[in-house]
């Protein structure tokens, strides 16, 4: 099947058999004022115009600072790696990171370690008498709700040990906040609350 006679024909109108008709049409394309030619969009929402200088809201400095640290010339470039490299470079930052923790541990448990020997020491001292002897927790008091009362046996039990935490004249003229170590960055965590002794 010849499907050349449905296709369009166009034939531009030929001045010569014609001139009326062309330089009308000429003088009618002059005379109008050209009108800007808007396609039509497919959405229905108003189209958005570019946005003047000087009017509304300026740039948010905080984006403007990332983007200025982003492309600044000693900002070192992002790295891209094909897989095996990544792999490598995740397998080494993950061992890394279970050696810092690994090591974290250990201070921890050494800072315990230290804490419970002293906190044994402490409860040496409130339980021996003034002849060095161990007495039982009712003829020694200073402990439970009311932590300054006396036991059975009085001051002659744990005086070591109340002399030990007596705070008069520790600071004199140190600042109060020497008594915290002092730290680079804060903790993570300011208070453990769920924290107990035993």
């Amino acid at each position: 099947m010849n499907l050349s006679a449905l296709r369009p024909i166009f034939r531009p109108l030929n001045r010569l058999k014609y001139p009326l008709l062309h330089a009308a049409r000429s003088n009618a394309s002059l005379k109008r004022a050209p009108t800007p030619t808007t396609a039509s969009s497919f959405s229905s929402t108003a189209r958005m115009l570019k946005r003047k200088k000087g009017k509304g809201p300026g740039t948010d400095p905080r984006i403007t600072a990332i983007r200025y640290h982003l492309s600044h010339p000693l900002t070192p470039r992002p790295l891209h790696f094909s897989r095996l490299r990544y792999l490598r470079h995740w397998t080494i930052h993950r061992a890394w990171l279970l050696f810092l923790r690994k090591r974290r541990r250990a201070e921890e448990f050494d800072l315990e370690r230290q804490y419970m020997a002293m906190r044994s020491a402490c409860e040496h001292l409130r339980l021996m008498d003034s002849n060095g002897n161990v007495v039982g927790e009712e003829e020694a008091g200073g402990q439970g709700a009311d932590a300054g009362a006396l036991g059975v046996r009085g001051k002659e039990v744990g005086r070591l040990y109340r002399a030990a935490m007596l705070k008069r004249g520790v600071w004199g003229s140190v600042p109060v906040e020497y008594g915290r170590v002092q730290v680079d960055f804060p903790a993570r965590e300011g208070w453990n609350h769920g924290w107990t002794r035993n």
